[in-house]
């Protein structure tokens, strides 16, 4: 028998010799797809808001001394997040096949549906279960929000409606972090920003998409509005929600919380500009994103909790 061979177990039960190198092959090409199949199912994922969520949430439970609760917070936030992004390109599989996405790893072909149906259902069982291990009411908090989301991919994308899941979803981050690491709640102040910035990332997600989203018979808010009132009311959101932050609390605000302000305004302001000269570009949904990620930071630096 030639040293390289080896014997491989045929489709029909019987053992066959095989030339090693061809095995071998066949063993790379298998690690490749299995790899190439991992990569399409990250970015299924909508990793860039997945992480950037995540990220928030953990560090809004770390600022508020949630110790080693904060990633109990951080992996129900993932798990959720994930359930989100993987049902929202299972669900729009035809839609985005029909409108030619490549890069939506599902519509152009590259994933099977069922892989990515598979996975938002055990991330779904995942987020239940970590959810519910924050505490009873804090994992309540955290579902409903989770299922809001799922509710705009299943449905409400294509109403008058489809900023309201936005905007309780992100509403009730703070909520549920702030009952996760052992607090009495939330002030109404963190909870109106956070749906304020679910609002203005709605309008900034969605900007890049509306023709295609046209083209399928999606019709959202931003689209019934148009874009240039979308960009207008997606700013307006956004900025109110770093004013509340940093005028809501007691107290005149100091220099720091007045500078992340003007910061904020900048970036809000940068990212419309974007917007109604560049209607394809993502950098406004990033902008909502860094406005987002300074908000946290003012949060942390305030008594955002009760109790």
């Amino acid at each position: 028998m030639n040293p390289r061979a080896e014997q491989t177990h045929g489709d029909d039960g019987r053992w066959r010799v095989t030339d090693g190198s061809v095995a071998a092959g066949r063993r790379a090409s298998a690690r490749a797809g299995v790899a190439r199949r991992t990569v399409d199912l990250v970015l299924a994922s909508h990793p860039g808001p997945t992480v950037a969520v995540t990220a928030l949430g953990t560090a809004l439970a770390l600022g508020a001394g949630g110790g080693w609760r904060s990633l109990l917070v951080g992996a129900a936030v993932l798990a959720g997040q994930l359930s989100i992004g993987w049902s929202n390109d299972w669900v729009d599989a035809a839609r985005d096949a029909a409108v030619g996405r490549t890069d939506k790893p599902v519509g152009d072909g590259r994933l099977p549906v069922a892989t990515v149906r598979t996975a938002a259902l055990i991330a779904a069982a995942s987020c239940v279960v970590l959810s519910l291990a924050a505490g009873w009411v804090a994992g309540a908090v955290h579902l409903v929000a989770v299922a809001s989301a799922w509710s705009y991919n299943l449905a409400l994308k294509r109403t008058a409606w489809s900023w309201a899941p936005y905007a309780l979803s992100f509403g009730l981050l703070p909520l549920f972090v702030a009952l996760a690491v052992g607090a009495d709640g939330a002030r109404w102040w963190a909870i109106a920003a956070g749906a304020l910035l679910g609002v203005g990332a709605h309008g900034t997600n969605v900007l890049p998409d509306l023709l295609d989203d046209e083209a399928t018979g999606v019709r959202g808010a931003p689209h019934r509005i148009g874009r240039r009132a979308t960009v207008v009311a997606s700013a307006a959101a956004l900025l109110g929600a770093t004013t509340l932050v940093v005028l809501a609390p007691p107290g005149a605000p100091s220099s720091v919380p007045t500078a992340l302000l003007v910061v904020a305004l900048a970036v809000t302001v940068a990212g419309a500009a974007v917007a109604l000269t560049r209607p394809r570009s993502k950098m406004p949904f990033v902008a909502s994103i860094a406005v987002a990620a300074l908000d946290v930071v003012l949060l942390v630096g305030s008594t955002w909790t009760i109790g």
